[in-house]
């Protein structure tokens, strides 16, 4: 029996103590839903739930009175055990060892659609991840974003929404100005500008320009040339490095497009006419302090030309309203530096009349590279820069985006070199590949043996300590992903990876599956080899989600 299999138990006994009488809704109250959690210590019993206490103000009743009154109804469910009232009304709840071992069966018939839910099914989530300008090779900022957004859109996916991966190109702006600048000096052997971009990689580029272009600078506009030929170089590394890091886009959206279709003129003067805009020492101001920006916004210059802002409020509508795949939930993930941005982007939304949960921002925190304890500069190619293209010679694919999506987003993290290339318990995506390997070497041992699920098993034998744990962990997968999706947190899919792990490696050193010596095929070990594959198909489910391999053999 699977946790959420429990949960609609015991709303239909919740929903018989309601239309019995036993239990009477107060005028306006609703019931909650149901939820069933691991309790803290497993001497509780193999799930818990606190909706005695949820439901006590709602039907009037004392909580404890009211885990009387299920607990009778939940242990007549078929495969509960026992009910056990704690508290002031928790209630825990004891499986008996067939049911609790179902679980596998469960598993192992699903395969890979184990975990996945409807929660954001009918959706469709526009998610723009890395977007780093066209000017250089992709950062490590970037390409924490690259790991973390593709894993995120994995596990919108596994909840049930259409995803739209997006990248954001930014080709309209000084940056781009400053990039073509330091190619022409590269092209004429001058000093690189104060103010542009150094490395080798733009001796690379004005090498490619020329060689396609042997006359680029006695053109009539050299300028015009470099940018054109060198920003869709620039751009075709980067899609190349994204690809070989296993993150592909659905679209690829060029900023210069909203000015070039008009689209923010029209949005200014659509504005204007909804008194959304005033003019202001020449200005025109967007009125975003009404709705809780922390000032309002310069839209169209006094010179003229147009604030930032001003193809922000396009681009927003653009993904909203868009023939193709129009966005239910923009979701943009931005570096730290632009934690500014969240207020003002939310009131846009409302300005142009959606919600403001339509729009989503998340703000990266900074990524460091050490080894030994001591800070890393390691990139030939961009001076002081470290790009994506290092962190993966150094560590490999797998490891650079399991350790990426590892931690909260929020928070800053040092990657330790030297602990991710190592081959110990301690390098946490070695720990949770080796599980998997480990579960197919158990099955190709056991297959040698002629252990056969197919010849039959016997899920009560699944009652050992050691079996009780690995069930649970198995069990709280679903969960897991639900709320990865929900909170926008993918680094709950490595921590939970890590902690079936441990729970599968425990397990391993006291369960034999394959016989030993003259002993025969029993029940028992066809049985726990059953447990060992849903085990192998739980761990690649999640890896999966992460964009990281699950390897057979290591």
């Amino acid at each position: 029996m699977t946790p959420e299999e429990l949960s609609v138990a015991i709303d239909s006994a919740l929903a018989a103590a309601i239309d019995n009488g036993e239990l009477t809704l107060v005028e306006g109250a609703e019931l909650p839903s149901v939820r069933v959690e691991r309790p803290k210590s497993r001497e509780h019993g193999d799930w818990a739930t606190n909706i005695a206490l949820q439901l006590g103000k709602k039907v009037g009743k004392n909580p404890r009175e009211v885990a009387t009154i299920l607990a009778e109804k939940i242990t007549a469910i078929d495969g509960v055990a026992s009910v056990d009232i704690a508290g002031p009304g928790f209630l825990n709840i004891r499986l008996d060892a067939a049911s609790a071992g179902a679980l596998a069966q469960t598993i192992v018939d699903a395969g890979a659609s184990y975990g996945t839910n409807e929660d954001l099914a009918g959706k469709t989530i526009n998610l723009e991840f890395v977007s780093a300008n066209p000017t250089g090779p992709i950062h490590l900022g970037g390409t924490r974003w690259a790991a973390v957004g593709d894993a995120l859109a994995n596990i919108f996916e596994a909840s049930g929404a259409k995803v739209v991966r997006e990248y954001y190109f930014n080709d309209h702006g000084t940056q781009i100005d400053r990039f073509v600048n330091s190619l022409l000096a590269a092209a004429r052997n001058e000093p690189t500008p104060e103010d542009g971009y150094a490395g080798a990689y733009i001796t690379d580029i004005k090498d490619q320009i020329l060689a396609a272009r042997p006359d680029a600078l006695e053109s009539e506009n050299p300028a015009e040339l470099f940018r054109e030929i060198g920003t869709e170089l620039m751009f075709a590394q980067i899609k190349e490095s994204l690809h070989a890091f296993g993150t592909d886009f659905d679209v690829f959206f060029h900023e210069n497009s909203v000015f070039d279709s008009g689209e923010v003129d029209q949005i200014v003067e659509d504005l204007k006419a909804s008194d959304k805009l005033y003019e202001k020492d020449g200005a025109w101001w967007l009125r975003t302090t009404e709705y809780g920006d922390d000032k309002d916004r310069v839209v169209l210059k006094s010179d003229g030309n147009h604030a930032y802002v001003a193809g922000d409020i396009a681009y927003y509508r653009n993904k909203m309203t868009r023939p193709e795949n129009p966005a239910d939930v923009a979701i943009y993930m931005l570096g730290a530096d632009h934690a500014g941005y969240v207020g003002r982007l939310k009131a846009i939304a409302e300005i142009l009349g959606f919600k403001r949960d339509q729009l989503e921002v998340m703000i990266g925190q900074l990524v460091n590279l050490v080894k030994d304890g001591k800070p890393v500069r390691m990139s030939k190619r961009a001076g002081t820069v470290v790009t994506l293209e290092d962190l993966v010679e150094a560590v490999g694919v797998d490891a650079a985006r399991y350790e990426l999506t590892r931690y909260s987003v929020n928070s800053s993290i040092d990657i330790d070199l030297g602990l991710l290339t190592q081959k110990s318990n301690e390098n946490p995506v070695y720990y949770v590949q080796y599980a998997h390997a480990r579960t197919n070497a158990v099955a190709r041992n056991a297959a040698e043996a002629g252990v056969r699920i197919e010849d039959g098993v016997d899920l009560s034998l699944l009652n050992s300590p050691a079996d009780d744990e690995l069930l649970a962990a198995l069990g709280q997968y679903p969960a897991a992903v639900r709320t990865a999706a929900q909170f926008l947190e993918p680094h709950r899919i490595s921590r939970y990876l890590e902690q079936l792990a441990a729970a599968y490696h425990s397990w391993y050193g006291v369960s034999r599956v394959a016989p030993q010596g003259d002993d025969e095929v029993s029940d028992l070990h066809r049985t726990r080899l059953l447990l060992n594959q849903a085990t192998a198909q739980v761990l690649a489910n999640g890896l999966g989600l992460l964009g990281v391999s699950a390897p057979e053999r290591m």
